[in-house]
């Protein structure tokens, strides 16, 4: 990859990363407490609806800059011209794959601070910071590691891609909010895991574990918890998400 499409992919990936992180951030709250098993109200109901935004504030930029950018990478690697036009989409989504690997290694500790705080709207994003580390040390930022690259993996891989501004706007919105339907049993186990208590079964990090007892205590409403608001949020968050990138990437390039 040239140095300027280098720049132009993460200042595309990262100003479109965070505008909709920012812009969204409420319903992606009110999805984290109806995952909660403390269940949505005592987990603050409509209260503090922006508890846990500092720490979305800090890592979205560098989380979508360092997907795109590995993205671009990838697809400029695996590439070339004399691939079959049928092998493009395949190419398409293994880059993306790549890229979210990469990525969740700064949105997962950004991720396990965030819920957290946004469960405990009493304490800052610095004293629920401040508590993991003393308990749990770096391992607990990175707790939901496993579960959160398959989430946005299997989200990839049903989503595909579009080429021009404006499709990647609409397929970004309807591929995404199918995707966030399918995928929300994986994102609740996530939440779940992230927010266990130490030392408990769901804080091993077991994704099986955590939908197993999902599936007991809950059945299938309790997979299913927070559908609506993050089918809501992934579906305007793909139209603004792809369609701001593509768009200013193209802008910068």
């Amino acid at each position: 990859m040239e140095r300027r499409e280098f720049t132009a992919s993460l200042m595309a990936g990262g100003s479109a990363g965070m505008c909709v992180d920012l812009i969204l951030f409420p319903l992606d709250t009110v999805k984290t407490r109806l995952q909660s098993p403390l269940g949505f109200t005592k987990s603050g109901g409509f209260r503090g609806i922006y508890s846990g935004v500092p720490s979305t504030a800090v890592g979205s930029f560098p989380n979508a800059a360092a997907f795109f950018v590995t993205y671009e990478s990838a697809k400029c690697l695996l590439h070339s011209p004399a691939s079959p036009a049928y092998l493009s989409p395949i190419i398409h989504m293994a880059a993306a794959s790549l890229g979210e690997v990469v990525a969740c290694l700064i949105r997962v500790p950004s991720e396990v601070i965030k819920q957290r705080s946004q469960v405990s709207p009493s304490s800052s994003t610095y004293q629920m910071f401040s508590k993991t580390i003393h308990q749990e040390g770096i391992r607990g930022l990175y707790r939901g590691y496993k579960s959160t690259v398959l989430r946005e993996d299997l989200w990839w891989w049903k989503q595909g891609y579009a080429v021009d501004s404006w499709q990647s706007a609409v397929c970004g919105a309807f591929a995404g909010g199918l995707a966030a339907a399918i995928t929300t049993p994986l994102d609740v186990a996530k939440t779940r895991i992230m927010l266990a208590k130490t030392g408990s079964g769901a804080a091993s990090g077991n994704v099986l574990f955590a939908l197993h007892e999902i599936w007991m205590t809950r059945g299938i409403t309790g997979l299913f918890a927070g559908v609506l608001p993050r089918m809501t949020a992934i579906s305007m968050g793909g139209f603004i998400f792809l369609g701001a990138y593509d768009k200013v990437r193209r802008l910068l390039l």
